[in-house]
């Protein structure tokens, strides 16, 4: 049985999601992004085929979250200076792919890290589904960004291209569109509506926790 890889990366706590700092106090909203990280590492770890999780990130608060949650924890390679934001996610993920190559065949999964509504059974189901491609991709819920890059680890090039139209990119570079129904996979968290919409679908206790403490 193959088994998998999961690769997480994350970005300092201060600039991540912006987009909700009208919603949110910057505290709040750091509270909630590293609430989002852990629930997505808890559902990820739980199925069978996961070997591993690594995450790379250059925030200590995120280092120490994967730690305790049994990541491994990768620093994020790159000088921030010359580097745009999506240049470094994709700079990020190659890191740790890289690693994981080194290390053994095992497939990869390059996994958003704002999925609090992920079930196991999602991304366990997910995985079965990309079997037979060397390169298969699951868009988020709005049909334009990536929720997950599987990389069967046979293959020859990893290739992330995260960032706008990253699930059209990913296609016309040859990725196979899974088209599962996988709601809580597919629902990265950017907006407000984004948060509502999780919480309604239903999310993982840290983000539940956080959630609860600010009045939901």
């Amino acid at each position: 049985m193959s088994t998998a890889h999961v690769v997480i990366a994350v970005k300092d706590l201060a600039a991540a999601k912006t987009r909700l700092a009208d919603a949110f106090a910057d505290i709040d909203r750091a509270r909630l992004v590293a609430a989002m990280f852990r629930d997505t590492v808890v559902a990820a770890r739980a199925v069978d085929a996961v070997s591993a999780i690594t995450v790379v990130t250059p925030d200590p608060s995120i280092a120490a979250a994967a730690v305790d949650l049994g990541a491994r924890v990768v620093k994020e390679p790159c000088d921030r200076t010359p580097l745009d934001s999506v240049a470094r996610l994709n700079s990020a993920f190659e890191a740790a792919a890289s690693i994981v190559r080194a290390e053994g065949s095992d497939d990869i999964i390059a996994l958003q890290a704002d999925l609090p509504a992920l079930r196991t059974a999602e991304l366990a189901q997910a995985y079965l589904a990309a079997r037979g491609h060397a390169r298969s991709v699951v868009s988020d819920h709005h049909g334009t960004g990536t929720a997950a890059l599987i990389v069967d680890g046979s293959s020859g090039e990893f290739a992330p291209l995260f960032g706008p139209s990253s699930a059209r990119r990913h296609r016309e570079s040859g990725a196979y569109d899974l088209d599962g129904h996988w709601p809580g996979l597919r629902l990265d968290v950017d907006t407000i509506d984004d948060v509502r919409e999780a919480h309604i679908l239903g999310v993982g206790q840290a983000t539940a926790a956080v959630l609860r403490s600010l009045g939901w």
